[in-house]
């Protein structure tokens, strides 16, 4: 990956393409969980694309590509929402998350969207897309202990939530590690 890294920044077109397929599907999860919507996912991804290729000069360091790429992804996904937001202006927007039709998917899509973007985002970002919380500070441009409550904050509201329902016994647990998330429901 480095040295695709290195060949994009002497504008190798042929090395961005592949930088960009490579952190597509993650990029796409990023953007879904804040968008919801796969158009202006779309938009969101494209825009992303175009920025870093234009200002593929201002990466510092090659070992913080994915973070810088994030980071502007972010930016665009919140300049996208808060745009959509003036437009829609009050009306609910249908919220999708995946399109994987697993029943998993489905059900873990539910349960994400119970919590506000700013406790998703840091969700997304910390479990699956596996980045540490001082990256995640750096990308979002907060206070790595603002990411730490967060983390605390979402997992409590994500136990609560799925802890609420009075027909089914359900439990739920974070490990302190990363990527960790065990369910268990009876009904």
């Amino acid at each position: 990956m480095n040295l695709l890294i290195r060949k994009a920044r002497n504008h190798d077109r042929a090395a961005f393409q592949q930088l960009m397929e490579q952190e597509g599907k993650s990029m796409y999860k990023i953007a879904k969980a804040i968008l919801k919507n796969d158009e202006d996912v779309a938009d969101a991804m494209q825009e992303t694309a175009l920025a870093c290729w234009e200002k593929i000069d201002t990466l510092k360091k090659d070992k913080y590509f994915r973070t810088w790429l994030t980071r502007i992804l972010i930016n665009n996904c919140n300049a996208i929402y808060r745009e959509r937001a003036r437009i829609v202006s009050g009306e609910n927007i249908p919220e999708m998350w995946f399109q994987e039709v697993e029943y998993e998917n489905v059900e873990w899509e539910n349960f994400l969207n119970c919590l506000e973007e700013k406790y998703r985002t840091i969700i997304m970002l910390y479990y699956v897309q596996g980045f540490k919380t001082r990256e995640i500070a750096e990308i979002l441009q907060i206070n790595e202990n603002t990411v730490r409550g967060r983390l605390v904050t979402a997992r409590k509201k994500l136990e609560n939530q799925y802890t609420k329902d009075d027909t089914s016994i359900r439990k739920i647990k974070f490990d302190g590690q990363k990527g960790l998330c065990t369910a268990e429901r009876r009904v």
